[in-house]
């Protein structure tokens, strides 16, 4: 890394930088140009916010994850579920449900996010932060868009955290740190100061950089925002428009024709104005004409063309035309459907190399052996289901076969079948252990014992179809 240089990063990316500044600022409703002037109505309804936030909410509805053994044996099977409970417990730790949703909402914006997965020392376990991907630069190897050979990282520490951390103290009262990562260097940079330079601890670039949605052949990705900024610029301009209309038809404006100087002429009840008798005078009435329908109607025309560009279908928003369930539904929301699918295959990589790079750290640091596994991602169901003919149609795929219970599980939603079939075993071994209990109490008691042998019997009958 000794081709490194910090100037570099000031003259790196920096359309890309631009880009994310003025996409934060659509999103937090900064949609006019220039000053507002005097007498100007100019009104913002942040639509795109809200298509942002619907969307990965859709989206986050219901993650989890599994891991399936590539060896079939007992001893594949234990490795494997010991790397899914190490990874629920990482999850937990790190609080990731709320991270995903948020770096979710970032990345929706600005087009691209980031993932960082690291041996925490004081914890002694894995720590996974989503640095901001405004401060992440990414080499990558020739034409080969999959692979990134070197990653930095910017941030601004102020100088008594950079003092703690690092031992050094910036020269002003905030300092730039600069993280350079390689697959066999690591580079700490202070402002100008090169603070350490050792190999690289992990072995790998600890960083997980991707896309919000990838256009063919680029490495960074495009942000939801982009297809619907011209119509939400024109809507805001179209809704201030008729407001200033509305509001000048409550405020009529005199007109007067034929008249040279005017002097005390006031619109209002019961005054009486003195003109010439060749005069004309009255009201202009902005609303003749049906000239408000012509606004609405763009209004509306405008909307729909959010809608559809931003693939967020008004049935999205809990609200139809017609009333709508099942196939029908999902036929209204087949755009929002597919454009969470795209997401979603994207999504899916990251969050297995996320797990991957996890476990690499627990197998290095803390002498954990996980063996070979296949990493999966289970998503929630997009639509709402009918639970009651959801679990009807698993039992009967688990009772002929076609499915374990565990699939099962997955597609009901639950987040950890390891641990939920636990628990189904823990509770079987205790009604099996009472039964015992009973049985033998019931040998040992006559007639009356055999009223509780019959009890008993109900309650094997009973426990074999719950298994079934």
């Amino acid at each position: 890394m000794s081709d490194f240089s910090l100037a570099e990063l000031d003259r790196r990316d920096s359309e890309r930088m631009r880009n994310y500044k003025a996409l934060l600022d659509f999103y937090q409703g900064i949609h006019w140009d220039g000053r507002e002037r005097r007498g100007d109505k100019r009104l913002t309804f942040n639509y795109s916010k809200v298509f942002v936030e619907k969307v990965a909410s859709y989206l986050m509805s219901g993650v989890s994850f599994a891991v399936d053994p590539v060896e079939d044996s007992d001893r594949g099977r234990a490795k494997a579920q010991a790397a899914e409970t190490a990874l629920h417990r990482i999850y937990e730790t790190n609080n990731l449900e709320q991270l995903d949703f948020e770096t979710e909402i970032d990345c929706a914006i600005l087009g691209d996010a980031c993932y960082k997965v690291i041996w925490d020392h004081e914890r002694g376990d894995v720590r996974i932060t989503a640095p901001d991907i405004q401060g992440i630069y990414a080499w990558r190897a020739g034409d080969d868009i999959s692979r990134v050979w070197r990653v930095a990282s910017r941030y601004r520490l102020s100088a008594e955290e950079a003092e703690t951390l690092y031992t050094v103290k910036p020269k002003g009262d905030m300092g730039s740190v600069v993280e350079v990562w390689t697959d066999q260097h690591f580079e700490l940079w202070l402002d100008d100061l090169l603070v350490e330079k050792k190999p690289n601890p992990y072995g790998f670039i600890p960083f997980i950089i991707y896309p919000n949605l990838r256009e063919p052949k680029q490495f960074w990705g495009v942000s939801d925002l982009v297809p619907i900024l011209e119509p939400q610029r024109e809507l805001n301009r179209a809704v201030s428009q008729l407001a200033k209309i509305l509001e000048l038809s409550g405020n009529p404006i005199a007109v007067l024709e034929n008249v040279e100087e005017s002097e005390d002429i006031a619109v209002r009840p019961g005054a009486v104005w003195n003109i010439p008798e060749d005069a004309k005078a009255y009201l202009l009435d902005l609303l003749q004409g049906g000239g408000v329908r012509l606004h609405i109607d763009y209004i509306n025309l405008l909307f729909r063309v959010l809608h559809d560009l931003s693939e967020t279908p008004r049935a999205s928003f809990g609200r139809t035309e017609r009333d709508l369930s099942g196939i029908a539904l999902e036929i209204e929301l087949q755009p929002l459907m597919q454009k969470v699918k795209r997401k979603r295959l994207v999504r899916a990589a990251v969050y297995n190399e996320r797990n991957r790079l996890a476990m690499k750290l627990l197998e290095k640091f803390h002498g954990d052996s996980f063996g070979n596994n296949r990493l999966r991602v289970v998503w929630g169901p997009v639509l709402p289901r009918d639970l009651a003919q959801l679990v009807a149609n698993e039992q009967t795929l688990v009772q002929s076969g076609i499915h374990s219970r565990r699939r099962a599980m997955d597609e009901m939603g639950i987040k950890d079948p390891a641990a939920e079939f636990r628990l189904w075993l823990e509770e079987r071994e205790a009604i099996l252990r009472m039964n015992r209990e009973l049985n033998l109490r019931a040998s040992k008691g006559g007639t009356r014992g055999r009223d509780i042998e019959s009890q008993v019997e109900a309650a094997r009958n009973n426990l074999t179809e719950d298994e079934g």
